[in-house]
């Protein structure tokens, strides 16, 4: 995405727009430090990224302080300094979570800050995103704690008629 460091001025252009969509798209941003990862490291948390919904890019600093102005992510900007690349997600958590467990398995990369739709996150702030359960996650935990009293409700609903079929039931078989 913003990785080509030696391009002419309208590729520049189309790559800082390209960026710039990307942000309006974006709910969660996270810059980290990548320092040394092999393209096998790269091509992996690339792949973790897409798996959850989310996707990471190494960043030219000057075209990303530029694609940044007039965003929500805007005061991100002293972040980018550096070898940086950015993670993002529309998902609030997602790429949180994979650059966090990717992190704590590889010392190459290194969260910086984040920010969550323009409230600026400190690596703590990131780290305990990372730990929240994700949106999917939440919806389903959601929907089992409104089935539960649902399965109660249309057990006690059925309980009286099944008593009463077996209270017929029973006068029935007295009555033969």
């Amino acid at each position: 995405m913003i990785g080509d460091f030696c391009v002419d001025r309208s590729r520049k252009e189309a790559l800082v727009a390209e960026l710039q969509k990307t942000l309006a798209e974006t709910t969660l941003l996270v810059v980290t430090h990548q320092s040394g990862l092999t393209v096998r490291e790269v091509t992996e948390l690339r792949r973790n990224m897409r798996a959850e919904g989310a996707s990471f890019h190494v960043t030219k600093n000057r075209l990303v302080k530029i694609a940044l102005k007039g965003t929500k992510f805007e005061s991100l900007n002293d972040a980018f300094t550096g070898p940086t690349a950015v993670a993002v997600s529309a998902d609030p958590v997602a790429a949180a979570r994979v650059a966090c467990d990717f992190a704590k398995k590889n010392g190459k990369l290194t969260i910086v800050a984040g920010a969550l739709d323009g409230k600026v996150l400190d690596v703590e702030g990131v780290q305990a995103l990372a730990r929240l359960p994700s949106l999917d996650a939440l919806r389903g935990k959601i929907v089992g704690l409104l089935q539960v009293p649902a399965g109660k409700i249309v057990g006690v609903l059925s309980a009286p008629a099944g008593q009463l079929a077996r209270v017929f039931g029973a006068y029935a078989d007295t009555a033969q």
